[in-house]
């Protein structure tokens, strides 16, 4: 058998590879994986835009010798079906060069280790212009002519990742430095999110403190942890002997959550669009937002979030992509997550029916009732039979018909469709906020005034007591009778 050795055009590869389709964010988030693979605490991201534009990113992990530095800059360093350590968040050999090289045309990486600094740089110019796989190795003068460098010689161990000639940042912009700072933005928000687990400092993961321009990266929970409930318990899939950790949330009704819970949780798209599966590779984000089409995003499961927990050694069978932004849950997984599914979904919808809109038969009464009419469909009416309908039209025999007729003039002119919108956009709806035991004793004072003894008022009272939201304050409904009885 006859063979012959045909490496790539090194000209013709990288310049492919930088169409891959990395954003900036995400190619800032490759850089960072290996980072925390380094065992670094501190990462510090610099973006530079004006005349020598440049996006440094320095760590203080264990750094690199001349071996492994050659090894990293090396393209497909790694093979993806080996084994490798629990806490490698990479998997191909490529994230360095490819996500780099995305967004800029020369590539420099300096480690220090042992005292001593390497520097290499993949110039694609060079590259280009004597058509081999051209690395170059940098001498003391030129690493001290880098950005930052001085930055990375305090650190007893390191490695600072330089970005120059942001060609593809560049491209198209009039103005760089006003567009950079909108892309500053974004990257600040994907790796609040991104690594949210590691900045909080999760029991068995090394705190992570990120910056940018010096500022501090705080971190997003897309489960609002602390406010949440957790629907169900811990559900552990076992797959080729290696575990899969499930666990799903209900995020707060959003007259519950502040204007910043809701802008943080929904993000630009809104907390329709980020409901979901949250999938993590040893504790990093790595797909959020999708029921992987085994449901579609509604607005009644909205407040649903799935935390999906898997380890390097299943990347193959969730089919994980070079940019690490894209997963697939393998058929034996779909099989127990539809069912988790099933069960959060009608969770995630009782939170939001159970206010104001009588959905099934219970023992509370309600002002609102939902009905089907022969055509399949529904619609809205209020309750005829609500003991303050019925108070109201004992109290004006003469204007039964009249409020009958209001009644069914509000239940004609229910704003549906801009309910609907407003709901879409989470914007917080005043009417739904819950009401103070001061504004609920108020309420409660101002009913019972059309009474005309002190029977009928402690009736009335009782009456109430089974209705929302007066049935989740019986102490104040009970000290109101005693008032009575005493006074009158």
């Amino acid at each position: 058998m006859k063979t012959k050795s045909l490496p790539p055009y090194a000209p013709t590869l990288i310049e492919s590879t930088r169409a891959i389709g990395y954003s900036l964010e995400a190619a800032v988030a490759d850089i960072i994986d290996n980072s925390i693979a380094a065992n670094a605490k501190n990462v510090d991201i610099y973006f530079f835009p004006v005349d020598g534009a440049y996006i440094a990113i320095l760590d203080n992990g264990k750094g690199m010798t001349e071996e492994e530095i050659d090894i990293a800059m090396q393209y497909g360093s790694k093979n993806p079906t080996e084994e490798r350590d629990k806490k490698d968040l990479g998997r191909f050999g490529l994230g360095l060069k490819t996500a780099s090289l995305s967004q800029c045309r020369c590539l420099t990486v300096i480690s220090k280790q042992g005292g001593e600094l390497e520097g290499r740089q993949w110039d694609i110019d060079h590259v280009t212009e004597v058509g081999d796989w051209s690395l170059i190795v940098l001498d003391e003068d030129e690493l001290n002519q880098l950005p930052q460098i001085d930055e990375l010689k305090k650190y007893e161990t390191g490695t600072l990742v330089i970005w120059q000639k942001l060609d593809r940042l560049k491209a198209g912009e009039i103005n760089f430095e006003l567009s950079l700072g909108r892309k500053i933005d974004r990257v600040r928000d994907h790796l609040s999110l991104v690594y949210h687990r590691y900045i909080a400092g999760e029991s068995g993961i090394t705190k992570l403190k990120l910056s940018i321009n010096g500022e501090k990266v705080k971190a997003i929970d897309p489960f609002l942890t602390e406010k949440s409930v957790q629907a169900m318990d811990d559900e552990s899939l076992v797959i080729q002997g290696n575990k899969i950790l499930v666990r799903a949330y209900i995020l707060p009704h959003i007259s519950k959550l502040t204007a910043d819970e809701i802008k943080m949780l929904g993000g630009k798209d809104g907390l329709r669009k980020q409901q979901g599966f949250y999938v993590y590779r040893n504790k990093r984000l790595l797909v959020w937002g999708t029921w992987f089409r085994m449901m579609r995003q509604g607005d009644l499961s909205k407040l649903a979030r799935i935390r999906v927990d898997i380890p390097n050694t299943l990347d193959d069978l969730w089919t994980l992509d070079i940019k690490k932004s894209s997963a697939l849950p393998p058929a034996e997984v779909r099989k127990n997550l539809e069912i988790i599914i099933t069960q959060i979904a009608e969770r995630s919808k009782r939170t939001w029916t159970f206010r104001g809109k009588k959905e099934v038969s219970d023992t509370e009464t309600h002002v609102w009732n939902r009905m089907k009419n022969k055509q399949g469909g529904f619609y809205y009416e209020v309750n005829r039979d609500h003991p303050l309908v019925q108070q109201l039209v004992k109290a004006n025999p003469n204007m039964e018909t009249s409020i009958y007729a209001l009644l069914q003039q509000i239940e004609i002119g229910l704003p549906l469709n801009q309910l609907y919108v407003d709901l879409n956009n989470d914007e917080q709806i005043i009417n739904d906020n819950e009401q103070s035991d001061i504004e609920i004793k108020k309420s409660l004072e101002d009913m019972i005034t059309m009474c005309a003894g002190k029977q009928e008022k402690c009736n009335l009272l009782d009456a109430v007591a089974g209705i929302e939201p007066y049935s989740a304050h019986t102490q104040i409904i009970e000290k109101l009778k005693e008032e009575i009885l005493e006074n009158e």
